[in-house]
């Protein structure tokens, strides 16, 4: 670890995209803290990297005022700043909206949004100080849907909204945008007891434009991009990395 080094905060980050985030941010020379409530992918983690990587991992609940705070307290103190935040955390509860109850649409929008919300509020002073920048993981279920996910695509399109009205709000200090993810096999990137050997169809990988389904690097590098000072005229935009799918007209 090396406290003069960047430091990129990023949540839900023991498995599927926020995995990769976290890695591949190490692997370009960031310090890295990464927050996840699970506990057992967290440790994962932790044993899958060399001591003194400059990682910091805590289990933390983003939809907790509390666990954000002390979560970023404890990385601004470790790392002795904050230049990125990804607020990658999220779940998705989808069943038929006469079912859906109202528990479990706060528990969505709560970790989904509230979290998203949370992290920024807490992390502002720091990005400030830095002149760092937010990095929001949308979905593509933010500009359309499937049936039966009510919760999860309010929640991405409140991300929308809310990475134009930080960026409006905490510019020119801090620069806010969000990628929007399409799908993204996540499957070889859960822990030991969730892991899968991804197995796409030939109809998989040819409904996308781009001719396959994305992979989490596909959304890392562009994470890695914003973060950059490459993108420093960038703020307020969303980016779909989709494979083409959100363009392409569908009739049955």
């Amino acid at each position: 670890m090396a406290i003069n080094k960047k430091t990129a905060v990023i949540t839900g980050g023991a498995q599927g995209i926020g995995l990769c985030l976290v890695k591949e941010f190490l692997r370009t020379g960031y310090n890295v803290a990464a927050a996840d409530i699970d506990a057992e992918a967290g440790a994962e983690l932790k044993a899958s990297l060399k001591a003194g990587c400059g990682l910091l991992f805590l289990k933390c609940d983003v939809s907790s005022e509390k666990d954000v705070r002390l979560f970023m307290e404890a990385a601004a103190k470790k790392f002795k700043s904050i230049d990125v935040l990804v607020n990658n955390a999220g779940i998705g509860i989808n069943r038929p909206v006469e079912e859906l109850s109202l528990n479990e649409w706060n528990r969505v929008i709560g970790v989904n949004l509230t979290g998203a919300f949370l992290c920024s509020r807490q992390a502002a002073k720091h990005l400030r100080t830095t002149r760092g920048n937010i990095i929001n993981i949308a979905s593509t279920r933010g500009l359309m849907s499937e049936k039966n996910t009510e919760a999860y695509s309010a929640s991405k399109g409140g991300i929308l909204s809310l990475t134009h009205a930080l960026a409006v709000s905490l510019g020119p200090d801090i620069r806010v945008n969000s990628i929007s993810p399409g799908w993204i096999e996540v499957s070889d990137w859960k822990k030991k007891n969730d892991f899968k050997v991804p197995v796409h169809s030939q109809a998989d990988r040819e409904q996308h434009p781009a001719g396959r389904v994305g992979t989490p690097y596909d959304i890392a590098e562009a994470a890695l991009f914003l973060a950059s000072k490459k993108a420093g005229f960038i703020t307020g935009q969303n980016f779909v990395i989709d494979g083409g799918m959100t363009k392409k007209m569908i009739y049955v």
